[in-house]
Order: C-alpha cells, then structure tokens, then sequence
C-alpha cells in the first residue's frame, strides 16, 4: 500500500438523481464507513466478504438517521484502488450526499483531491498510466466512437500493443 490515509468524496455527478455514490478508500476505510453505516441484519463491514452489498442505514455523527442504502465493501487489493473501498449508495439528494459526506468527514476520512482515487489505482500497480488516460478521455467522451476508443485503451489495447513491440 503506497498510502496511509483514508479518504473520500462524492463519486457522482453534481445535481439530484435517484442514486448518489460516496466512495471511501484506504487503510480505515471499512472501520470508517462502520461509523456511518449499521447493517439492516446487524452484519459487521469489517466481516463482510469481498465483493459484497448489504442494506442499511446511514447516520451522522450525532446518531440521527441520514438515510438508507447499500454498502459496497472491496477488500485490497480486489478494488479499483488497490485498497480497502467502501462505497456507499444512497439516494441522489444533494443535501444527502453532503449530510453523508460529512459524517464519514468527522469519522476519520479526508476529502480525496480530484483524480486521487484513480492515482491510487495507479500506485498501487492496478492500471497503468495508458490506462488511466483512457480512463480520463472515457469520463469526458463527446461521441460514440470517442467512448469506445477511450474503453479499449482503459481496457489496455494501447498497453499491449506497447507490450508486442518488446
């Protein structure tokens, strides 16, 4: 692990949808979002299996419900940075995400700098610099035909042809 903090931020876009995703990624990330997050089964984050989803509830600091979701757990090195993620999908609300956010904020996270989730990804060796440029032009496609290209080298086309030469 090339980092030792925790941190997090709103994953979706500006505005109200019916969902709004905050991810958290780091060494606490699971004892973070345990904070935050109670089980509607009384299920543990920290013993959940890998790849796994529950439903439950969110709360704030103060013990007053936020709202109710799905926790996301992705032990390290199995998610998208190479660390320990949770990712907390509740409803789209502006006013919720930032209610969210804030709490996982005063339970020990820092907020993640632009890219910073995708740089991690990077340090810990689970994309290349190729790919996170695909990655970066497939977040701002215009066209179709930007969108696939952008998909095959996320998806490492650009690395293995760089691989063939060798």
């Amino acid at each position: 692990m090339i980092t030792d903090d925790t941190i997090t931020a709103i994953a979706t876009p500006v505005g109200s949808g019916g969902v709004g995703i905050i991810r958290i990624s780091g060494d606490k990330a699971l004892q973070i979002a345990s904070r935050v997050f109670n089980s509607a089964r009384g299920l543990s984050l920290n013993e959940s299996v890998n790849n796994s989803f529950c439903y439950g509830y969110i709360y704030d600091d103060k013990g007053s419900k936020i709202d109710n979701g799905i926790a996301l757990v992705m032990k390290n090195p199995r998610s998208y940075t190479g660390e320990d993620t949770v990712e907390l999908q509740c409803h789209g609300s502006t006013v919720i995400l930032k209610q969210v956010l804030s709490s996982i904020l005063n339970a020990g996270a820092r907020l993640a700098e632009p890219g910073e989730f995708s740089k991690r990804a990077f340090l810990n060796g689970r994309m290349d610099l190729t790919q996170a440029e695909g990655l970066y032009d497939l977040i701002r496609a215009k066209s179709d035909q930007a969108a696939k290209a952008a998909l095959e080298q996320l998806d490492g086309a650009l690395k293995n042809r760089f691989n063939n030469l060798y």
